[in-house]
């Protein structure tokens, strides 16, 4: 096998990768509709604020085995980087995924970091594979699936807007520009880690439009819900999904300012911004959305909007 870098923003890039792990998600997430081009070129881009490290392994007839892709924030300090690794079904038990973990040990080596970060479904093969590679879970997420079938906003039980002193804006793709500014002073307190992708801290109104891009570029586009307080302090929270050519579409991010949670507004945000996006999209039956295991507010707030949790991801982490 041959180890190569690869460029996410390269669309040949996609058409390399994309045969290979659109079996793999078909067969190992068969529940899932057909991974699209747009899903893979999403997860392979570069992000605000952080470089894009994918590494390939590839057979001798330049068929890829499967790939590692990693995330490293440029942030100051940092010593890590995190991402996912895939073998593909037809090469599984040939050691790819061993060769494409010291690959990635020794490109991270040169580049000053000495701990990888690696997502993964969890099951008993991948915690066999991450002890015989050294590594070692630290987190679990949630995966959250909302079948649309059948879902009503009014049984959500999401409070009236005005009764919380809110009013609701929303928009496609764009952030008014009105609201920008306070649209990344509320992302910038952002308390939850996001994989392989920038701090929050910092967030300008430019680091917004350049996520906007970023999200168009991988024909992906932004549904978001804010809520502006009506006595004039501005915007204190938003939530955020993003629809591609699939009936799945995936939630984004839910941001309440720690001052003004505990009040229902994360109800309101995602229970509009759901009934929203549906009506616009007749394509969408499905939203999926993730959360850390030992996250109990987001857990109770998907449970009440009806997601159930279908598929534990744990990250387990490897020395370099």
């Amino acid at each position: 096998m041959q180890i190569r870098t690869l460029d996410g923003d390269d669309p040949a890039t996609i058409d390399l990768l994309l045969p290979g792990f659109r079996e793999t998600m078909r067969q190992d997430l068969p529940d899932d509709p057909p991974v699209s081009a747009a899903l893979l070129a999403r997860l392979l881009q570069r992000r605000r604020g952080a470089d894009r490290l994918i590494l390939a392994a590839v057979d001798p007839d330049g068929v890829p085995a499967g790939y590692v892709k990693l995330g490293l924030d440029l942030g100051t300090g940092l010593d890590r980087a995190h991402g996912s690794l895939w073998v593909f079904p037809a090469y599984r038990g040939r050691g790819v995924g061993r060769a494409l973990v010291a690959a990635a040990r020794a490109e991270l080596r040169e580049r000053g970091r000495g701990i990888l970060l690696v997502d993964a479904p969890h099951t008993p093969a991948a915690e066999a594979f991450a002890a015989a590679v050294g590594g070692r879970r630290v987190t679990t997420n949630l995966r959250n699936r909302l079948h649309l079938a059948g879902w009503a906003a009014d049984h959500t039980g999401a409070p009236d807007p005005a009764a919380l002193g809110v009013r609701l804006v929303r928009w496609t793709d764009r952030c008014p520009d009105d609201l920008v500014e306070q649209y990344a002073r509320v992302w910038a307190r952002t308390d939850a880690a996001v994989n392989g992708q920038a701090g929050a801290a910092g967030v300008t109104a430019a680091d917004v439009r350049i996520a906007e891009q970023q999200a168009l570029d991988s024909a992906h586009h932004q549904y978001a819900v804010a809520a502006v307080d009506t006595a004039g302090a501005g915007l204190l929270g938003y939530s955020t999904l993003f629809v591609r050519d699939s009936p799945m579409a995936d939630s984004g991010q839910t941001m309440v300012l720690p001052e003004h949670r505990r009040r229902g507004l994360g109800t309101v945000l995602k229970t509009s911004l759901i009934d929203w996006a549906r009506s616009e999209n007749q394509h969408l039956a499905l939203l999926q959305a993730w959360n850390a295991a030992d996250n109990e507010a987001i857990r109770a707030l998907n449970r009440r909007l009806g997601f159930r949790a279908d598929q534990q991801w744990s990250t387990y982490r490897v020395a370099t």
